[in-house]
């Protein structure tokens, strides 16, 4: 049993240690796109901003994802950002969509995630998706249908019947 142990361990082992090789050399952060509110209703409009493009730099916002296309990031005042918004559109599915920012300059793009939820931050339930009525109860069956109105008729016709002879005093 000794055997299979040592064998198992040392696969390990070169496997922890070819994770450790793929990792980044550095654990500086690299910038990226902030993304205000992160969790947002549909029909809501966002904010992104970056710092990563340079003091007096553009972008080009992608939230083609969540289906808003292109939104443009101009350079600001606030601490060298680039700043931008856009309005996620009102049929927008929940789920977490990456935002995209390519700066002007080309080298660098960033992104950062944006969720859209049905409950949005100060609780509130949007509406969403469509409402149960009854209208097509029926179904869509011609066949069904009819024997549906036949049934209701047969049962008309019998309670009639029998209230009628009631009322001549034949009864039931």
């Amino acid at each position: 049993m000794r055997r299979t142990v040592r064998p198992l361990t040392g696969a390990a082992l070169a496997v922890a240690a070819a994770g450790l090789a793929a990792a980044p050399a550095y654990g500086g952060s690299t910038g990226g796109l902030d993304v205000y509110p992160s969790t947002t209703a549909p029909g809501a409009v966002v904010s992104a901003n970056t710092a990563a493009c340079g003091k007096e730099s553009s972008a080009v916002g992608d939230a083609g994802s969540v289906g808003a296309g292109t939104f443009t990031l101009a350079p600001s005042t606030h601490e060298g950002e680039a700043i931008g918004q856009f309005q996620v559109p009102a049929g927008a599915q929940p789920g977490t969509y990456e935002i995209v920012a390519k700066c002007a300059d080309g080298h660098r793009q960033v992104t950062g995630d944006l969720t859209v939820a049905l409950t949005t931050a100060g609780g509130q339930i949007q509406p969403h998706g469509s409402v149960k009525t009854g209208v097509g109860a029926l179904g869509t069956d011609p066949v069904q249908t009819a024997a549906g109105v036949t049934a209701l008729a047969v049962a008309a016709a019998g309670g009639t019947w029998l209230l009628h002879r009631r009322a001549r005093g034949d009864g039931i």
